[in-house]
């Protein structure tokens, strides 16, 4: 690959967001992503299961010298690997959803991403495969849907086109908005890890009691399960207490069966 130009210096003040791209298809479009992304300053670029591997040459070319988002690039195989250390993330859909996901503009989406950056908080802005958009099982692991408010007879964008758009949102924030003014003591939400962590503890546990029944309603009770404590934003503390209520509900559960067990035991 060609030699990378030095990445611009960062703000200190600031912890930038990442661009996630899911299963992108065309080396062209990843390479004018780099290219926006250098317009507008972001740096970090993160790629799941992208179709025909990484690296790619045509990406290079087609980034105008913006290499360095594509030297850094970070390679995924699921969305949920590629978020697990943020802890918000912005789904870009121009579809609904099966979900209860806040709904925002690009706008809100860049203020949001204004204020966590400078409470250093990693943020994600995620953008789906350019035929089919981003899987709802993918996006129910976000905080908010990003829609732009494009003309509904023609709703289609370019890969290119649509992070161009919510880069750009984000940069007006950088030139204009005031720096916000923070509490010493705000309790900084939970990585996604850790509520990934908190989803498999409990979803095994209402596996093992029988609650996804009938079996094929299983995926979207989990979906909605998930989506639900997302939008709590619990802190760390709060995710270890949750993990907590579980192991204590499903240890009394095995209490009371063991206890039922010797009671038929000393009836016979």
């Amino acid at each position: 690959m060609k030699d990378s130009r030095p990445a611009p210096p960062l703000d200190p003040s600031l912890t930038l967001p990442c661009v996630i791209l899911d299963k992108p298809q065309l080396a062209d479009n990843i390479g004018s992503v780099a290219r926006v992304m250098a317009n507008f300053g972001l740096q970090e670029l993160r790629l799941v299961n992208p179709r025909d591997g990484w690296p790619q040459e045509r990406a290079w070319a087609m980034s105008s010298g913006a290499f360095w988002p594509l030297e850094g690039a970070k390679i995924y195989d699921t969305v949920a690997d590629a978020v697990a250390d943020l802890t918000y993330v912005y789904a870009t859909t121009a579809r609904p959803r099966e979900t209860q996901l806040p709904v925002i503009t690009p706008r809100e989406a860049a203020s949001q991403a204004w204020g966590q950056a400078h409470q250093h908080l990693k943020t994600g802005l995620l953008f789906g495969a350019e035929r089919a958009g981003l899987e709802t099982s993918d996006i129910a692991l976000s905080h908010a849907i990003v829609t732009i408010p494009v003309d509904p007879h023609f709703h289609s964008l370019n890969l290119a086109q649509a992070v161009n758009i919510v880069l750009y949102e984000w940069r007006l924030q950088v030139m204009d908005a005031p720096k916000p003014a923070f509490t010493q003591n705000m309790d900084v939400p939970a990585a996604l890890e850790h509520m990934h962590g908190l989803y498999g503890h409990l979803e095994d546990e209402l596996e093992k009691a029988g609650f996804f029944y009938p079996p094929e309603k299983k995926e979207s009770m989990v979906r909605n399960l998930r989506v639900t404590l997302n939008r709590a934003q619990m802190t760390e503390q709060e995710v270890r207490t949750w993990r907590g209520v579980v192991t204590a509900l499903t240890r009394g559960r095995g209490r009371v069966l063991a206890k039922l067990a010797q009671q038929k035991k000393d009836e016979v």
